[in-house]
């Protein structure tokens, strides 16, 4: 906590932040786990700490001003008064700035008047780095487009999430070692672990918000659910897309699981010939690809295919491949061989179809955890006039990159188109 307070902004804990980051991947290099492992202890301790003296320094600023105790104080006739003060200041600790009227009203203001936000607003240890960001979104409405997010998307929900700093090196096993017998006093060959890694740049996420109803008369609760609604439904979107098959940086945006960035493993592809429907045995072949220690992995399809191709399916004795339960919350759960069904829009992936003017993956299971989406969990937001149209813009960013660390999980189901 000592060398926290001895940080004049934000910008002083990141490049602290980093450079101990740096100093783990040295020692990483280094080939001192213990060192390593230390090392990331600290960040954590670091980050756990940061998190602390900011909220209660953001706590005690949003006290100033906001309670006049003498008052409170002297309303004795207040049934349960002490009780009262006690609870007031309690909500008024767990505050957040942002959350507050006043500051909910004046973003509303800046994004549908475009009338600039008020010095006492301005956080002065916050260092913005792009000429894109104007305000920052309320938390009260970023947690809403966090939750709609987590909810709305069946994909995003399930990869693996991080944030780390743009640029950053991520180390990735490319072998393991091997146990082998020996007698009591004998010797085996001492065996190099290889490491790899991966690193993640920072793409950036735009989303264009119409506001639509009046601007005039508009309320701040519609604001609000007005646009949590439109930046959720866009971003899951395009986030979940870039998941499955985004170009890479090639295109300014994540590596999808069926970019071509993306090698599958040998083997670990069903080819269906061309005109030909998906059979019992190309899913028992597509089991038998996947790696015993990769059992969690799900299948992922339009539901077209699902429904065309595999829901009407029997084995040999007659008995279905696929099945429709009911799950605990009354939503269907659709199965194939005992293996979750997720179901991706035809967007993001192809339908199945007896001709293709080039080979398709139309199914594939993988591993959704082997996925990492890395963000740097801001979305900010900049109001612009459209000089052509001469209408008021409003749009949303965020900055995220993603890539398959482990692809051994990943099978694919291609239609062929010769």
């Amino acid at each position: 906590m000592n060398v926290i307070k001895n940080f004049k902004s934000r910008q002083d804990y990141v490049d602290y932040r980093n450079q101990m980051l740096d100093e783990a991947t040295q020692l990483l290099d280094d080939g001192k786990m213990d060192e390593y492992k230390a090392k990331l202890e600290d960040v954590e301790t670091l980050d756990n700490e940061y998190t602390q003296y900011t909220e209660a320094k953001a706590n005690v600023e949003s006290m100033k001003g906001a309670v006049k105790v003498p008052n409170v104080l002297s309303n004795a006739s207040h049934a349960g008064a002490k009780d009262g003060i006690v609870a007031s200041v309690g909500d008024i600790v767990k505050e957040d700035p942002t959350n507050s009227i006043e500051y909910r009203s004046a973003f509303m203001n800046y994004v549908l008047h475009g009338e600039k936000m008020a010095a006492n607003f301005t956080n002065s240890d916050e260092v913005t780095t792009t000429s894109d960001t104007g305000a920052v979104i309320p938390n009260t409405i970023l947690n809403k487009i966090v939750e709609k997010m987590e909810k709305t998307g069946d994909i995003l929900n399930k990869v693996t999430r991080t944030f780390y700093k743009g640029g950053a090196t991520v180390p990735t096993s490319a072998a393991k070692p091997v146990a082998t017998w020996t007698t009591e006093r004998g010797k085996t060959d001492k065996q190099k672990k290889t490491l790899g890694s991966i690193t993640f740049s920072y793409f950036k996420l735009k989303c264009v918000v119409a506001v639509s109803i009046a601007v005039d008369t508009v309320t701040l609760d519609v604001f609000e659910r007005t646009l949590t609604s439109n930046i959720a439904e866009a971003m899951v979107k395009a986030l979940e897309k870039a998941i499955i098959a985004g170009e890479g940086a090639s295109a300014n945006q994540p590596e999808g699981i069926l970019s071509d960035a993306v090698e599958v493993v040998e083997g670990q592809k069903v080819e269906i010939a061309k005109g030909k429907d998906i059979t019992f045995k190309n899913l028992c072949d597509a089991e038998g690809k996947l790696p015993a220690a990769y059992e969690s992995a799900e299948w992922y399809m339009t539901k077209s295919t699902y429904f065309n191709q595999i829901a009407a399916m029997t084995d040999t004795s007659g008995q279905p491949i696929a099945r429709v339960n009911a799950g605990v919350s009354g939503k269907p759960e659709y199965r194939i061989l005992g293996r979750p069904v997720n179901f991706v829009s035809s967007e993001y992936m192809s339908d199945f179809s007896s001709t293709v003017s080039a080979d398709t993956v139309v199914a594939f299971m993988f591993r959704m955890e082997d996925y990492i989406l890395n963000t740097n969990l801001n979305v900010t937001v900049k109001r612009y006039e459209d000089h052509e149209t001469d209408d008021q813009v409003t749009k949303a960013i965020m900055m995220a990159d993603g890539k398959v660390v482990d692809n051994n999980s990943l099978v694919e189901v291609i239609q062929k188109n010769l």
